[in-house]
């Protein structure tokens, strides 16, 4: 299966930076079926979070800058913007280290979790 995944990092190379102090967006567009991914663009973002305080409307502006994505890869995100991606389908995980090997571990678990519906429906 083929995903779109955000990656929130300061060069390119790492997931490194906390959800709502990214100024940038790396899009991805990951293929499960053989593990690979190729870069898509770069979306530059304000940072939504000042210390510990951020603005609501700006983190929802934030996710739905994302909303495309179906992932979206930290290294550190707060209960109330998780939930802003949520909403509009986007999982997000803290998987901090380089983006290939984060890219990896994502896939590497989409694949058992899909492989889980399909044995145990619900």
């Amino acid at each position: 299966m083929k995903y779109k995944i955000g990656i929130a990092s300061s060069d390119g190379k790492v997931v490194n930076l906390h959800f709502g102090r990214a100024d940038v967006f790396y899009i991805v567009e990951a293929d499960s079926g053989n593990m690979t991914f190729r870069y898509g663009e770069s979306r530059q973002t304000v940072p939504v979070c000042q210390g510990q305080q951020h603005d609501d409307h700006k983190l929802y502006e934030l996710a739905d800058r994302l909303k495309d994505c179906d992932y979206v890869l930290v290294s550190h995100i707060g209960e109330g913007a998780r939930a802003a991606l949520a909403k509009n389908g986007t999982l997000v995980f803290e998987l901090p280290g380089f983006i290939e090997d984060s890219v990896k571990r994502l896939l590497s678990y989409v694949e058992v979790e899909n492989c889980m519906k399909l044995t145990n429906p619900l």
